[in-house]
């Protein structure tokens, strides 16, 4: 009963969670219902009891009662690992097409640097399989790549086609697993069966020579039954290091195209008028044009200032105006005239709490430490591109989980701690003087 019950659980939480929020938190669980109708659920380290502990024990439990109604088991958490369950890898591990229905190809900004780019998406949703196989789309973070892979899978779900979108990420994350779990040929036997494949960020693949071996026989067989493949990377091919020459081989195949690094400033004007609109916020084009220049940023970036322009607007009670922007966004507007690294975030941050820079590396977690830790993690992700594994990688090759925990972490100490809040924003201060 207890893998049935906690497999409907998983079904559930899948469906009603992100692919990142599922594979990081809640698969990695593992279930165990004792005679005294007690339900434990094993996480492998304390970071991620924590979290699910803090953040989905409600969603679970309200799960138990549906299922169970008054004979639901008691819920509790523990670390440590048992045997998984075949069952429940089998049925949940693999399929969801995890297409965004948000991106389609109406809502993409298009313009000179991504107008090949979009193109290309466009043929290739039109003909599966059949022109553009595979379609290569290289650039740097921020530009809309990712739009184009889910435009692509909301147009060919409309004629009932089996897409799949996976990050290389969970796509290595997943393999892993099923090696470990004697599944690699359920695995395989997955991979294969998609019409199509669009795998996003394939530099995650870089030195992993076992998920290479299989990408490179899945990526084969999908061809030689015409299905589609959609890649996209944030570098041409032939420069990813730690890539087998026989995947960058194939990958030259098809199509590869670029979407260049600068925006022209009218995208970036048309892009924040319209992210305005859709959140039915007036904002004048004058001022569109003051955050485009000022900011000079790429799509992402440009949509995470706008947000705060608009909290800012609403916490005040007052007009989006260009001296509002500027108010807002005073600190980005200094940081974005300075280069901020990792390094620089580093040593700032070992400087004002008065330790060491090889603290941070260290496997040290004491509070004198940890805490200095996650704020310069999170001062990381807010003020660089790197992604968390990147992030993860300047602070003792961490796992990207610990990185987006302590992210958390101090976002949720701000709005707790006024002397957190404080140091946050000296810490901007000192980095963008």
């Amino acid at each position: 009963m207890s893998l049935s019950l906690w497999q409907q659980c998983l079904i559930q939480l899948q469906n009603n969670l992100s692919i990142h929020e599922f594979s990081m938190w809640i698969l990695p669980l593992q279930a165990e219902l004792s005679k005294k109708n007690e339900l434990a659920l094993y996480a492998p380290n304390q970071v991620v009891l924590d979290w699910v502990r803090n953040h989905y024990i409600n969603k679970i439990k309200k799960l138990l009662l549906h299922f169970c109604g008054t004979k639901a088991p008691l819920l509790c958490f523990k670390v440590g690992s048992k045997s998984p369950n075949m069952t429940v890898l089998k049925k949940v591990l693999y399929y969801n097409s995890y297409i965004n229905p948000k991106h389609t190809f109406d809502n993409f900004i298009a313009d000179q640097s991504n107008r090949l780019a979009l193109v290309a998406a466009r043929t290739v949703a039109d003909n599966p399989g059949l022109i553009y196989n595979p379609l290569f789309i290289y650039g740097p973070t921020g530009l809309g790549k990712t739009h184009l892979l889910h435009a692509v899978g909301n147009s060919l779900r409309q004629s009932n086609t089996k897409v799949v979108y996976i990050h290389a990420e969970l796509f290595v994350k997943s393999m892993v697993k099923a090696l470990k779990n004697n599944l690699i040929d359920e695995f395989k036997s997955y991979l294969r069966s998609v019409d199509t494949m669009i795998i996003d960020d394939i530099q995650f693949f870089a030195n992993k020579a076992r998920s290479q071996e299989e990408l490179f026989h899945t990526f084969n067989a999908l061809l030689e039954e015409n299905k589609q493949i959609i890649i996209t990377s944030n570098r041409y091919p032939q420069k990813i290091t730690g890539l087998e020459d026989r995947l960058k081989s194939r990958f030259s195949w098809g199509l590869i195209v670029a979407i260049e690094h600068k925006l022209k400033i009218d995208t970036c004007v048309t892009f924040l008028i319209k992210k305005a609109d859709d959140k039915h916020i007036c904002l004048l084009g004058e001022v569109a044009v003051f955050m485009a220049n000022q900011l000079n940023a790429n799509i992402s970036e440009l949509e995470g200032a706008l947000n705060l322009v608009i909290a800012h607007a609403k916490f005040t009670d007052s007009v989006i105006t260009i001296d509002l922007v500027r108010e807002a966004l005073r600190d980005y507007l200094n940081l974005s005239k300075k280069l901020v690294t990792i390094n620089n975030i580093q040593i700032t941050v070992a400087e004002y709490y008065k330790i060491k820079v090889t603290d941070l590396f260290s496997k040290r977690r004491f509070r004198s430490v940890s805490r200095p830790r996650q704020m310069a993690m999170a001062l990381s992700k807010l003020l660089t591109n790197h992604s968390l594994l990147e992030i993860g990688d300047f602070f003792g090759e961490r796992d990207h989980t610990t990185v987006l925990y302590a992210c958390r972490k101090i976002d949720q100490l701000r709005k707790e701690n006024g002397n957190m809040q404080e140091d946050f924003y000296n810490l901007i201060k000192i980095l963008s003087s």
